[in-house]
C-alpha cells in the first residue's frame, strides 16, 4: 500500500488517517435487503455518476464477483476496502483512485461508502478530500436525507453526518503496561471507541488500534474531527511517555523482548500472521527507541501488511492453505531480517 511507505511522513505512533461517509440513494432498497437485480441497478447508477464526475482513468473499477479471492482479501488487508464489503461479494464493487487514497465502495452495508485514507495524522485533510468528492457525487445522485436526522443509513448508528473518522495508532507501550482497558473505557464515555486493526469486531494485532468516533448524530463533521484530533494528540503523548519510561526504567527487559523477537523472525520455519505481527511490532518499537539501528519504522509498517494472508498469496501468485502460507511467511521474514 503505497501511502504508508514515505519515510518523510513516518510517525512512530500514528500510522494512517481514514475518513468515510455512508450514503444511500433515496427510495432504493438497502443493499442487505435488495435482490441481485436491484443492487445491480443501483450500482449502475453510481458507476455512471463516478464516470461523469471524474476524469477517465483516475479511478479503477473492480467488481468483487469477478476477482480472485486472494485479491479481494489483499485489498481488505491494505485497507482499500472494508471487511463489510467482502460480505456482499455478489453485489459489491468499488472504485479505487490511482494513488489509493480514495475508495468509493458500492453496495456494502449502504449504497455508497466513500473513504479517504492518508498517511500519518491528517484528519482535516482527509475530511476536505472526502467532502469534495462527496459533493461531486451528490450533484449526480439523490442521496436519502432527512431535514431533522441528516443522511439516512442502513444502521441507525451512522445516521446524521454518516461520518466515521479514525486514526490507526501503534500502541505497544500502553499495551505492554496494561492500560488499553482503561483507555477504552475513558474513550467510550466521550463518544469515541478503540478497535482492532480492521475496525469493529476485530482484534488489535501487532499492537495496532483504530480510534474513531461512535456518534454521527447531533455533532457536525468539524466537531467530530476536532474532538477526535484532541484525543489522538493525548494518546500520542501517553504512548511516547510510556515508551520513554520503559526504555529508561526497564531497558534490559525491553532489549530482551526486542532481540527475542528478532531471533524468532530470523529463525522460524513456521509463522502465523498473528505471531509475525506481534514480533514485527516489537522490532518496530525497538527501532523507534533506537535499540535496533538497522531497520526503518515505515518499512516495518509495510512489512506488517505484506505478511498478511492475502498479500502473501498475491506475492506468490497462487492460492495457498494456511500451513503453506505460514511456511512462506516464515521464509519471507527470515529473508527480510537476516
Amino acid at each position: 500500500m503505497t501511502i504508508w511507505l514515505d519515510p518523510q511522513e513516518y510517525d512512530p505512533v500514528v500510522v494512517s488517517t481514514r475518513l468515510r461517509v455512508a450514503r444511500n440513494i433515496r427510495e432504493e432498497v438497502f443493499p442487505l435487503y435488495s435482490t441481485r437485480d436491484q443492487s445491480r441497478e443501483t450500482a449502475d447508477e453510481i458507476i455512471q455518476a463516478v464516470k461523469e464526475q471524474f476524469p477517465e482513468g483516475e479511478y479503477e473499477f473492480h467488481r468483487l464477483s469477478e476477482m480472485e479471492n486472494r485479491d479481494r482479501i489483499r485489498y481488505m488487508e491494505n485497507h482499500i476496502i472494508s471487511p463489510g464489503l467482502l460480505e456482499n461479494i455478489d453485489k459489491g464493487s468499488f472504485f479505487m483512485r490511482e494513488d489509493e487514497k480514495v475508495t468509493i465502495m458500492i453496495n456494502e452495508e449502504d449504497h455508497v461508502r466513500l473513504q479517504t485514507l492518508l498517511p500519518g495524522l491528517n484528519l482535516m485533510g482527509g475530511w476536505e478530500l472526502c467532502s469534495q468528492i462527496d459533493d461531486l457525487l451528490e450533484d449526480k445522485l439523490d442521496f436519502a436525507y432527512h431535514a431533522e436526522f441528516g443522511y439516512l443509513t442502513a444502521c441507525p448508528t451512522n445516521t446524521g453526518t454518516g461520518l466515521r473518522a479514525s486514526v490507526m495508532l501503534h500502541l505497544p507501550g500502553v499495551t505492554m503496561t496494561g492500560h488499553i482497558g482503561s483507555i477504552s473505557n475513558a474513550l467510550r464515555k466521550i463518544g469515541l471507541t478503540i478497535r482492532g486493526i480492521y475496525g469493529e469486531g476485530t482484534e488489535a494485532v501487532g499492537d495496532l488500534y483504530q480510534v474513531s468516533n461512535q456518534l454521527t448524530l447531533g455533532e457536525s463533521e468539524e466537531e467530530i474531527i476536532e474532538k477526535l484530533n484532541r484525543v489522538i494528540q493525548q494518546l500520542i503523548k501517553r504512548e511516547k511517555s510510556t515508551r520513554v519510561y520503559l526504555n529508561e526504567k526497564k531497558s534490559t527487559e525491553m532489549e530482551d523482548k526486542v532481540y527475542r523477537s528478532l531471533g524468532i523472525l530470523r529463525s522460524a520455519r513456521i509463522l502465523s500472521s498473528k505471531e509475525a505481527m506481534k514480533h514485527i511490532s516489537m522490532i518496530k518499537l525497538g527501532s523507534d527507541l533506537e535499540i535496533l539501528k538497522d531497520f526503518r519504522g515505515s518499512d516495518l509498517v509495510r512489512l506488517m501488511i505484506w505478511i498478511k494472508p492475502g498479500n502473501v498469496q498475491v506475492s506468490e501468485k497462487r492460492a495457498m492453505d494456511k500451513k503453506e502460507r505460514d511456511r512462506v511467511r516464515a521464509d519471507l521474514t527470515r529473508e527480510y531480517f537476516k
